[in-house]
């Protein structure tokens, strides 16, 4: 498979798919089913990490962890907020399902 441009991807999803931002909100999608994708940034709150990735694996639900901080995942998908976790439940014409999840314990 080729390497995905995560930014682009993320930036993708957001215009085209159903995307929620948040903690709470993240954890709710996880506990409902409708999560596909949870991308946590780099700098998000070790306990939150925490509880989003053990809800995951619940869910079998796979976890990215973004190279970036809140305020750069935040201005990726176009907003003018910090964004610590975030949840794809719809990729639309995104390719983002295919990234690696990538484990930052």
């Amino acid at each position: 498979m080729a390497k995905v441009d995560v930014a682009k991807e993320i930036r993708r999803a957001v215009d085209t798919g159903k995307v929620i931002f948040g903690t709470k909100e993240s954890e709710r999608s996880l506990k409902n089913g409708s999560a596909k994708l949870i991308i946590v940034a780099l700098n998000a709150p070790k306990l939150n990490t925490e509880k989003l990735s053990l809800f995951a694996s619940i869910a079998k639900t796979p976890v990215h962890n973004f190279s970036g901080t809140g305020l750069e995942l935040g201005s990726v998908c176009g907003k003018p907020f910090t964004v610590s976790a975030m949840t794809i439940e719809d990729a639309g014409k995104s390719k983002v399902l295919e990234i690696e999840a990538r484990d930052g314990t």
